[in-house]
């Protein structure tokens, strides 16, 4: 990770990106990855077919700020549950965890499958496929300052 002489980095934050599990679609995660890149984030990409264990251990790795999983084909409902605790196993369950696209193949109101995915799994947001780029990456960069700002409240203690 690239840093500035004072410790600070030159980026907005790093985001580990990836089509979990079974899912070899990518088309979506490589636009989104192109406009995290073009907003001055640092994309640390797994490609298709990554399981949690590759997403936690890139996070770690790279210090990420976020995790950013894409699921075309609707079996994100069987590979997110647990990934939330996953992350507190490994020491980083404050990590923001971001999904997109087709997350169901039951494909049931689009706020009930917000409210599974929030609520029950623990996901910071939730996207529907239909979602442009500007809006996750301007989530991100609202949740990364948000939660920045608490550590340094938190260290100021």
């Amino acid at each position: 990770m690239t840093t500035a002489t004072n410790s600070e980095p030159t980026h907005k934050g790093t985001v580990v990106t990836g089509a979990i599990g079974d899912d070899v679609h990518v088309i979506g995660i490589r636009l989104m990855e192109y406009a995290l890149r073009q907003n001055g984030f640092n994309v640390v990409s797994l490609g298709p077919l990554a399981s949690q264990k590759e997403f936690i251990d890139a996070a770690v790795e790279t210090a990420a700020d976020a995790l950013f999983v894409s699921s075309l084909n609707g079996h994100a409902e069987m590979y997110l549950p647990g990934l939330r605790g996953a992350c507190m196993e490994a020491g980083i369950g404050d990590i923001l965890i971001y999904a997109g696209g087709q997350l169901t193949i039951r494909r049931p109101d689009w706020e009930e499958t917000k409210q599974h995915f929030e609520k029950e799994l623990g996901l910071s947001r939730v996207y529907p496929p239909t979602t442009m780029p500007d809006e996750p990456i301007n989530d991100l960069t609202a949740d990364i300052a948000r939660a920045r700002a608490a550590k340094t409240a938190k260290k100021g203690k």
